[in-house]
């Protein structure tokens, strides 16, 4: 029941809590509403309800005194309080996303949807806030419910093709200029990019690790050249010895040559061994032949075996 419940939060089949509410962070039918509109204790984003004051607020494109207002001056107007009022919320922490609503609802009328980097910031932002003016009304702020933009903005708005005008009730929201844009928001592009790249004394710290971890590179490799030098001079007494300096070493290494009498001394003794050799092959050939014909030698007798 409980995954059931929680599956269904805030979507159309929750009949507890109100999912305008929840995706919007406003509602038309407000405390009338027969949905529960709970507000979140703590949150990325804060609601600051009807702040932004148009121009032609009560005949789009009119003046209160009637008048027709150029689409460039009323932009110029809407830039201008952006502005100021990012660099005044830029105060309490990184800006995510700052949104102003272009409905013309009671409910959404006006309102300025701030999202930071983290969820204390907000919370240092709704503490300041509280209690101030704006153009001599005062800021209601509040947490918001909406973290997730993209589902709460009307996308037939965006494709200009929205037949509810500016009584829909997903979010209008009003556009800024490209360069405008690029001023406030790059800034963090720019520190980030900075906090990500090297300080020069970093640059300096890194070329001096690289230069000894290079050289104690090639510190090793010597050291393993030279230890297994030392290996291969220490694998057995016969090689030290084949190796070492001394007189010694050097006669098992390479043995001085015998005088003329021992060579010849040498050579009888190997001709002696030859034909004794030779006489044991022909002993051994005479008893075989002796066996085929019939006769074995005996030590006492031969006898003819029958």
């Amino acid at each position: 029941m409980a995954e059931h419940l929680a599956s269904i939060f805030g979507t159309e089949k929750d009949r507890v809590n109100c999912p305008f509410y929840f995706k919007i962070g406003a509602c038309r039918h407000g405390d009338r509403c027969s949905r529960l509109h709970t507000k979140p204790s703590i949150s990325p984003t804060i609601l600051l309800s009807n702040m932004y004051q148009r121009p032609d607020s009560i005949t789009p494109g009119v003046d209160p005194q009637g008048h027709p207002i150029d689409p460039h001056k009323i932009q110029q107007h809407f830039e201008d309080f952006y502005e100021d009022l990012f660099e005044e919320l830029n105060k309490y922490g990184e800006i995510e996303s700052l949104n102003v609503c272009d409905n013309l609802a009671d409910h959404m009328v006006g309102n300025v949807y701030v999202q930071f980097r983290e969820e204390e910031q907000a919370g240092n932002a709704l503490k300041n806030l509280t209690g101030r003016f704006y153009a001599g009304r005062p800021i209601i702020v509040d947490f918001s419910p909406v973290t997730d933009f993209r589902e709460a903005t009307c996308r037939q708005y965006e494709e200009n093709v929205c037949n509810r005008g500016g009584y829909c009730n997903f979010m209008h929201l009003k556009r800024i200029s490209r360069e405008l844009r690029q001023q406030l928001f790059g800034r963090y592009r720019r520190r980030h990019s900075r906090s990500r790249s090297r300080s020069p004394y970093r640059h300096r710290s890194y070329d001096e690790r690289s230069r000894r971890s290079h050289s104690r590179k090639y510190d090793d490799k010597d050291h393993y050249y030279e230890s297994r030098s030392r290996r291969n001079r220490s694998t057995s007494p016969d090689r030290r010895r084949g190796r070492s300096r001394s007189p010694g070493g050097r006669r098992d290494r390479s043995p001085i040559r015998d005088g003329s009498e021992e060579r010849r001394a040498r050579i009888e003794q190997w001709n002696r061994e030859k034909e004794l050799a030779n006489r044991g092959n022909e002993d051994s050939s005479n008893k075989n032949e002796n066996n085929e014909n019939g006769y074995v030698q005996n030590p006492d007798q031969y006898y003819n075996q029958q």
